[in-house]
């Protein structure tokens, strides 16, 4: 049985038991913001409908939910302010914002309804930093979630004037960021990107959401690759959403762990066709020429962020470090990785030791899930 067909035999018995094991896990707040009447750029049609049909799937989550439309930059920051303080403590918040967003200078803005931006520097001014927003959903004990479908084709970036000739133009759509600790921060589009606005009443990737948010029993970053996949076909790979962030090895579900007895589709625990590996190097070793050379990631921790590095050869061997090195210890060993799937083992430093998991390549980022949960890596120059 396919996950769509388990899904809909079983959503009648289990949504209302999935809803209420949701709202006993903790308290859950959420912002959702919807601008569309901007009076200095064309109306986006769909931002206030996404933002209504947000509001209402994430109540029926069991979030208090703040739903704020055609917002201007006072009410905006107003709504940001009192999030952070109800979020303080809270198991789960987030901030749904639908409307324009863009880039500047490396910085990435949500754009109010009252905004005119006629030079880069207003934006300080004008615009809601995406960094403070992160900083509003952090302090949760489970899951600081941001979910923007900010990055239409933006008419402010056309008309902007630039402070100082050398500086770095508005660029297309929103830019690549790194969220830490238990924040993640999904995208409508990819960052450099654009996303539709769509000629229906939602988005093509609010709609995705909508069709997937409530479903019970799928683990929240798993949730977000069935919104991805959606919204691909939906577009015709016009459009790619995208997560960013990297979570701890606990298993998060925005509607309810799965029922009991079913299939688990979590990354965490790792499944258990998933065995240690012969202590010898495979006969013919599988790489996935795309995973092969160096990569790392940045992992926050009580001590410090630490920088994590992944060496992958050819020969289906790997090596691993940390740095500084007490954060994690460093082993080599055996490896396999082909069709979206790897498993290793290690022979030195943690003899005995298996992982596994799944994996997909995006230029030079490589999501990758395994028993500490899913996390993004970059390609390294080393």
């Amino acid at each position: 049985m396919n996950r769509r067909e388990f899904v809909s035999g079983v959503m009648a018995a289990t949504a209302l038991a999935g809803t209420a094991a949701a709202a006993a896990d903790g308290r859950r707040v959420a912002l959702v913001i919807g601008n569309g009447a901007y009076r200095s750029v064309p109306t986006l049609l769909n931002p206030p409908n996404d933002a209504s049909d947000i509001a209402a799937a994430l109540r029926r989550l069991g979030f208090t939910v703040s739903l704020v439309t055609n917002a201007g930059f006072d009410a905006m920051r107003r709504s940001l302010i009192a999030l952070g303080r109800e979020a303080a403590g809270a198991d789960m918040a987030a901030v749904y914002f639908a409307g324009h967003g863009m880039e500047i200078n490396g910085e990435n803005w949500l754009i109010p309804v009252d905004a005119e931006l006629k030079r880069d520097t207003d934006a300080a001014n004008e615009a809601i930093n995406l960094q403070s927003v992160m900083l509003q959903v952090s302090d949760t004990t489970s899951l600081g979630l941001v979910i923007l479908d900010a990055c239409r084709n933006n008419p402010f970036a056309a008309k902007m004037n630039r402070s100082i000739a050398t500086r770095a133009a508005a660029a297309s759509g929103l830019g690549r960021i790194e969220p830490v600790g238990n924040v993640l921060v999904a995208y409508a589009a990819r960052d450099g990107t654009t996303a539709l606005d769509g000629d229906a009443r939602n988005s093509p990737f609010a709609a995705a959401l909508l069709r997937n948010i409530e479903t019970p029993g799928v683990e929240v970053t798993f949730m977000f690759r069935n919104v991805r996949d959606e919204v691909m076909e939906a577009t015709r790979n016009a459009q790619q959403p995208f997560v960013y962030g990297s979570l701890s090895r606990k298993a998060i579900y925005l509607a309810g762990r799965p029922p009991p007895g079913s299939e688990q589709t979590a990354p965490d625990p790792l499944p258990a066709a998933i065995s240690p590996a012969p202590s010898q190097a495979p006969a013919s070793a599988v790489i996935d020429p795309a995973l092969v050379g160096t990569w790392e990631i940045m992992v926050p921790s009580g001590r410090g962020p630490s920088r994590w590095i992944w060496r992958i050869m050819a020969d289906g061997t790997y090596r691993f470090h940390a740095e500084p090195q007490r954060s994690a210890r460093p082993h080599e060993g055996t490896m396999t990785a082909a069709n979206g799937r790897w498993t290793l083992h290690a022979i030195r430093g943690l003899s005995g030791y298996s992982d596994g998991g799944g994996y997909e390549i995006h230029d030079a980022l490589a999501v990758i899930t395994g028993k500490l949960g899913t996390g993004a890596w970059k390609r390294s120059a080393e």
